[in-house]
């Protein structure tokens, strides 16, 4: 009897435990796409995307940037099979390391929460696809 008693309060914490674990995972939200700002998602630049705009927000805003002004980057997740991007609001993620290995990079899955408005994902974790192959071109052109 004693057996079967602790097997059952086991088997219900055992379960209890699995059941818990699977509600946190509900409000996880992936996507994948293409990371870029808004300003080249905006303007269909998207391999071709002037890395300026990651600083201050559009091409060519070096010219009217002066150095110790803040940052004014809206990175975006553009999704090809929706045809419409998500904001990234990377509260868990660095964002230098999301620029490094991500910018500018198609296949990159953000990994987070979808905000109430629907348009933006809080970023706590991203997986970028690896960098491409180095190749050597012999030939002529």
């Amino acid at each position: 009897m004693k057996k079967t008693v602790t097997a059952l309060i086991l088997a219900a914490g055992v379960v209890s435990a699995l059941w818990a674990g699977s509600g946190e995972a509900k409000g996880e939200f992936e996507k994948k796409g293409f990371l870029t700002t808004e300003w080249c998602a905006k303007n269909d630049l998207f391999a071709d995307c002037r890395l300026e705009s990651y600083h201050c927000g559009f091409g060519g805003c070096f010219k009217e940037w002066v150095p110790g002004d803040p940052s004014t980057t809206v990175m975006v997740l553009f999704v090809h099979d929706e045809g419409r991007y998500y904001y990234i609001d990377p509260k868990g993620v660095h964002v230098s390391e999301l620029l490094e290995k991500a910018a500018n990079r198609n296949e990159v899955t953000i990994i987070g929460e979808l905000a109430a408005d629907g348009k933006t994902i809080k970023a706590h974790d991203f997986k970028a696809p690896p960098p491409p192959k180095k190749s050597f071109f012999k030939g002529c052109l």
